[in-house]
């Protein structure tokens, strides 16, 4: 079960969450959209999916319910830097010799929701004011000090920092997934945090046992 923190001010969860698409009609059976629960998983776009903002992704699936859905693209880089985010929220980023440098590490795009907010999935360990724990592997947290952490070099050691996230309304995901708009599968936090971001969909992808090139959109769904 997904459980959540105290929320804070920077940045705050989503109250509003808006789909990939324009909204559909429920399941007719509300009973089975509370059966699917399909966070700390990857919804991976299907070739049928030409949508400009998620055609070709990787979503990592943090909450799910009957309420609705929330993600984390995780294969949409931006041309900012962790360095350049830094600079802009003024915090100064420390030299931690036991992490990886994370200056250069680029920041993400998240989805078309809430852009202007950060959105952090990173390993647990300390406790954050806004912060989901998904899996025993990965959390999530929306609230900036977490990014202090990571400057006063006591951040998580494995984390990606996006801009915006992806929501889906009630029922509209488990629509979607029946018109064939998404693959899914239980997500691997060595994709999310160590794969090069250019191989996160093949290697998504191979999760499945499916080589991404036989792939087309007719294809189904799993």
């Amino acid at each position: 079960m997904v459980t959540r923190s105290k929320s804070s001010t920077f940045p705050s969860d989503p109250e509003t969450q808006q789909g990939a698409g324009e909204a559909t009609s429920s399941f007719e059976s509300s009973e089975t959209a509370q059966a699917l629960n399909l966070a700390n998983h990857f919804l991976i776009a299907m070739p049928s999916m030409l949508d400009p903002v998620f055609g070709g992704t990787v979503v990592y699936l943090c909450e799910h319910n009957a309420n609705g859905a929330l993600g984390v693209i995780i294969n949409k880089p931006t041309d900012m830097t962790m360095e350049v985010l830094f600079d802009r929220i003024d915090l100064k980023l420390e030299i931690a010799p036991h992490l990886p440098p994370v200056d250069k590490y680029p920041v993400m795009f998240g989805g078309p929701v809430q852009v202007e907010r950060g959105f952090v999935l990173h390993t647990p360990g300390a406790e954050f004011s806004s912060m989901m724990r998904v899996s025993e592997e990965i959390a999530l947290t929306t609230s900036k000090d977490v990014l202090e952490a990571v400057a006063a070099g006591d951040g998580p050691r494995r984390m990606l920092v996006s801009l915006g996230c992806a929501g889906w309304s009630a029922g509209q995901l488990e629509q979607e997934i029946v018109r064939n708009g998404w693959l899914t599968v239980p997500a691997d936090p060595e994709i999310v945090f160590d794969m090069p971001i250019e191989e996160r969909f093949a290697a998504a992808m191979k999760l499945l046992g499916i080589d991404p090139m036989m792939l087309t959109g007719q294809a189904g769904h799993a």
